[in-house]
């Protein structure tokens, strides 16, 4: 008869008791009552790869400033350090030892704990010593010494969203320079502008496109100036501000330390007991992120319309065809990428909703509720960067145009008789475009009809450079200036 062997496992304690932890988790106690206390979602902070790279490099400032201040030695410092070193380079390699909910009561207290006692246990082997012998290096009084949660996790968190969003702004760009390319390919394709889904008056499907483009350069200079908002720092606050168990002068230095180690023109808050408890700078980064997922999501409203048919639609362009469109209709294909990419706005903006009420719901000196902060912003940058890169690689790339429908729209249209406006004035435009309503006929056919133009005349007016003058945009070379 077979026997299971029993995990070994090591004991450690804390201010409720006992607990036996594995042998070979970097991770322990603190980390174990999390895993016991919050079970909410399916997603760990192991995955969140961003914040575990910026708690270590908070926790290396402050070793390094603790060092200085005589407040660690020599040797547990640069263990420390070490530790801290590995999980910067890679933090991929560390994501089963940072196993809690990413959902967590407590202000974020269980990942501080967490990260203090993964890096006080790399560090402990780096000296021959077990996991768990923490008289040598311990995860509070070394590793968290001169800190609180209350001060690490929002600066790691602001650290961890600033670098999130340098995947955004290249996938934004990538986007960007598609569409615009488009609009180069789409310079001379002819087609009606529409106001109201009525008939306005005409354009290309260049500048249509080339509209789409400027829409997210906006955004993209907008969430670069927003995100600079980050790297205002309170790290040196301790736990409401007043910068308890800290020696003198420790603010400036765990500061300078950490701008050294992360290449940012990080700052000291005006006033740390404020920003322990302020989170108003997530609200209007989640609203920039907001506003880029409603503009996306216009987008690909807009693309919907157009490539909506193919024979009872608009029908002016063409998008890739990814996949069968219906379990019962023969030859049918959705705009799936669109669709996705207008779900993925919309949890955006519940996200958006979350920050904020989020960020309201402090009170006095700590604002607790910052890891649903992290969760909400975290999913809005990753779900805008998959979206993103879906709609430009399997979406925008692939797009064609169907030049002669839309120019046959264009001569059918009633809204081109705007431009005879300033010849025959309004009043007769207004009788001209009720009766080829009325009988079913073109602009053309009741002008020539009338004798009200020649036919010269006409086909001057309704020249293609006629036609879409009246919109002036930058000459197309220029549009490559992307950011």
């Amino acid at each position: 008869m077979e026997t299971v062997q029993a995990a070994k496992t090591r004991i450690e304690k804390d201010l409720l008791g006992a607990k036996e932890v594995p042998v070979d988790c970097y991770y322990g106690i603190h980390t174990l009552r999390a895993l016991e206390n919050f079970k909410i979602s399916t997603h760990t902070v192991g995955e969140q790869l961003h914040f575990i790279r910026a708690l270590a490099q908070v926790k290396k400032a402050s070793a390094q400033a603790n060092l200085k201040f005589g407040k660690i030695s020599e040797q547990i410092s640069e263990a420390i350090q070490r530790a801290c070193d590995e999980l910067i380079a890679q933090p991929e390699n560390w994501g089963s030892s940072f196993p809690s909910d990413v959902f967590q009561g407590g202000a974020g207290t269980s990942i501080n704990m967490n990260t203090n006692e993964v890096i006080a246990n790399i560090a402990l082997g780096y000296l021959g010593y077990e996991k768990g012998s923490y008289s040598i290096i311990h995860p509070n009084d070394h590793v968290n010494k001169s800190q609180s949660t209350n001060d690490v996790y929002p600066t790691a968190l602001r650290l961890a969203t600033f670098y999130a969003l340098d995947g955004l702004i290249q996938q934004m760009n990538k986007l960007i320079h598609s569409i615009i390319d488009k609009s180069v390919e789409f310079q001379n394709v002819l087609k009606m502008g529409r106001t109201q889904l009525q008939d306005a008056v005409p354009m290309t499907l260049g500048q249509e496109f080339h509209a789409f483009a400027t829409l997210l350069k906006e955004d993209v200079r907008l969430i670069q100036r927003t995100r600079n908002l980050l790297l205002e720092i309170n790290l040196g606050a301790t736990a409401i501000g007043t910068g308890v168990n800290t020696p003198h002068g420790y603010a400036a230095e765990v500061g300078e330390n950490l701008k050294q180690i992360t290449g940012l023109n990080l700052t000291g808050a005006e006033d740390y007991v404020e920003a322990t408890s302020d989170c108003g700078v997530f609200i209007i980064l989640s609203s920039t992120l907001k506003r880029l997922a409603v503009k996306l999501s216009k987008i690909c409203n807009d693309l919907r319309l157009l490539s909506s048919g193919p024979r009872t639609g608009l029908g002016e362009i063409r998008l890739p065809e990814l996949q069968a469109g219906s379990s019962i209709m023969p030859a049918k294909v959705n705009p799936v990428i669109p669709e996705v990419v207008n779900q993925i706005a919309f949890k955006v903006i519940g996200n958006d909703l979350t920050i904020t009420f989020a960020a309201e719901a402090g009170q006095l000196q700590l604002n607790v509720m910052e890891p649903v902060i992290a969760v909400s912003i975290n999913e809005s940058i990753n779900l805008l960067i998959n979206g993103i890169q879906s709609l430009d690689e399997k979406c925008i790339q692939g797009i064609e145009a169907n030049v002669q429908s839309c120019h046959d729209a264009v001569m059918r249209s009633v809204g081109i008789v705007t431009l005879l406006d300033p010849i025959l004035g309004h009043a007769k435009c207004d009788e001209i475009g009720k009766l080829c309503i009325a009988q079913n006929k073109t602009i053309q056919e009741v002008v020539l009809e009338q004798n009200l133009l020649s036919k010269e005349q006409m086909d001057e007016i309704f020249s293609f450079e006629n036609l879409v003058s009246a919109i002036a945009v930058r000459p197309y070379e220029e549009m490559n200036q992307v950011g």
